[in-house]
């Protein structure tokens, strides 16, 4: 492991730079990224980690990135990884930590699953700040005249616990404290960490965090966090929270674990100004992007390049055996399985995910993440079919080999991101978030259309009557299909999306469609990781997977 000394000078940072936050990792000042950013720093080449359509159990997307970084490292390029921070709700639910596994690490594992350098506390009290002063507000006379009819602000949590989903506030002893209706979002679901991962400095920070819509008027006019004079403390809060937490893999390659809005939520990337720190500092910046092409491909490309004004210059598309066969019919228990039928027919998914590169204008690399399982006909199966595509297969074994095992992963992003290419996003600036949202599920999910509620309608009415129907769509869907219904494997056609209701972020600065039933504030599975977790006489904390 690099001492901060070492990873300074290995992101060609001046010694002191980094704020400790630990004897392994540091932040980074907003004013250091900015300076090498707006001064004119040499920017690296981008690759874009995402994903075929995962299982519930994650298809190895860190374990390849980190990998990816580390293969490059090993033959003397420098590589940059940009990852989200964990959410303790998946780190204790079904899917556990989120930094890796076996030689694939990001370090100090324990302490970036458990919270870190406190970034999503900040997250979760800066948002839950902002329902307070609201219900102040109203308490002392409530002068702006809000509604009480209408629900704005979620409060955020970082744990799963489906019973918070809806809630009744007030209601108590005291009569200026009517009961209302209220519900809570996990903490990475919560609009203030989109904020927080899309914001170039303090001054934007403060801004989009005023900009956050808090209700309505009686009139139906908009009141923003700005008229409760709430954005100054929520900067506060938010203060350290924002500067790039600096970190390393196993094997010492830096890495910049910042932020985390979820993927089938928010946007599902790395902080900005990570990634701005990641492209000025190395040859390589490795962004890791939540769940699949048309989630986190298609909004790393439409929401999150726009701010940063440059493109994906190369893409790896990450493929396990175990989601061809789910994709290809074969049950949860049965995937663990050789199947190469059912494999054979789940590259039907791998297809549309290949074209939603294409239409997105990105040259890809598909890495095929091994598990100990994998049968040599279902690999040749897959070879064959991307053979058919023009696409390449490489393997990745990152996992059991560390670096080592994506050494030839690394030839390859390097081969294609020398291209020349570069992203773009599936519309141009100023279509209106139904148009945007018709092209998402017509090019990239294969259906045949949308149709909205009749109350997403009259939320879209009243957003273009505020003012608040410009910039990108974010869609909140499951990851499990191509489509808006996780029973809908493969490669559907022709469905007709429904578009269940619109929530304008203003302060993120888009707007949030929801298709289908989505859960912002997840519940814990019969046996939750948590069950396994545990700390040893000499404070050693164990079974954190």
């Amino acid at each position: 492991m690099k001492s901060l000394g070492e990873l300074e000078e290995a992101l060609g940072l001046g010694p002191g730079t980094l704020r400790p936050a630990g004897a392994d990792s540091g932040k980074v000042p907003v004013a250091t990224v900015r300076r090498l950013v707006d001064g004119g720093a040499r920017r690296g080449k981008l690759v874009l980690v995402t994903a075929m359509t995962p299982t519930r159990h994650g298809e190895g997307k860190t374990v390849t990135a980190i990998g990816l970084a580390d293969g490059m490292a090993a033959e003397g390029h420098g590589a940059t990884l940009c990852l989200r921070q964990p959410s303790l709700g998946p780190v204790f639910g079904i899917k556990g930590g989120a930094t890796g596994g076996g030689r694939a690490t990001v370090e100090p594992s324990v302490r970036i699953n458990l919270g870190f350098t406190g970034d999503f506390h900040a997250v979760a009290d800066a948002s839950n700040l902002l329902c307070a002063l609201v219900e102040n507000h109203r308490y002392h006379g409530n002068p702006l005249g809000l509604r009480r009819d209408r629900e704005f602000l979620p409060r955020a949590l970082d744990v799963e616990d489906r019973a918070l989903r809806r809630v009744t506030t007030g209601g108590g002893l005291d009569p200026k404290l009517p009961a209302a209706p209220g519900s809570f979002v996990i903490t990475a679901a919560s609009e203030v960490m989109a904020i927080l991962a899309l914001a170039r400095d303090y001054p934007d920070l403060k801004a989009r965090l005023g900009r956050i819509l808090v209700g309505l008027r009686e009139d139906g006019t908009a009141v923003r966090a700005s008229a409760l004079r709430a954005e100054g403390a929520l900067t506060a809060i938010l203060r350290d929270a924002l500067e790039p937490n600096v970190t390393q893999t196993a094997e010492g390659t830096p890495a910049i674990v910042h932020a985390g809005p979820f993927g089938n939520v928010a946007h599902g990337t790395a902080s900005r100004l990570a990634i701005e720190l990641g492209l000025a500092t190395s040859e390589y910046c490795l962004v890791e992007a939540g769940f699949s092409t048309e989630l986190g491909a298609e909004k790393f490309v439409d929401i999150v390049t726009p701010e940063l004004g440059v493109g994906v210059d190369a893409g790896v598309l990450v493929v396990t055996l175990r989601a061809l066969r789910v994709q290809g019919g074969a049950s949860d228990s049965a995937s663990a399985r050789p199947d190469t039928a059912a494999t054979e027919r789940g590259c039907a998914n791998l297809e549309q995910h290949l074209d939603n590169l294409a239409t997105l204008g990105i040259a890809a690399v598909v890495a095929l993440n091994r598990f100990p399982g994998d049968s040599p006909e279902e690999i040749a199966a897959v070879r064959a079919f991307c053979r058919s595509r023009g696409a390449e297969v490489v393997e990745s074994r990152a996992f059991e080999n560390g670096g080592a095992g994506a050494v030839d992963l690394a030839r390859a992003v390097r081969a294609v991101a020398a291209l020349g290419r570069r992203s773009r996003p599936l519309l141009p600036p100023g279509a209106g978030p139904a148009e945007q949202l018709r092209a998402i599920v017509t090019r990239l999910y294969g259906g045949a259309g949308i149709a909205a509620s009749a109350a997403a309608e009259e939320e879209l009415a009243e957003m273009v009557r505020l003012g608040e129907s410009q910039g990108p769509v974010c869609v909140a869907k499951t990851p499990l299909s191509l489509s808006h219904d996780p029973n809908l494997l493969g490669r559907p056609r022709g469905f007709v999306a429904p578009v269940k209701r619109y929530t304008r972020w203003a302060g993120a600065g888009f707007t949030v469609a929801y298709l289908g039933p989505v859960t912002t504030m997840p519940g814990l599975p019969a046996h939750p990781s948590s069950e396994r977790i545990d700390v040893e006489a000499d404070g050693t904390i164990v079974g954190l997977l």
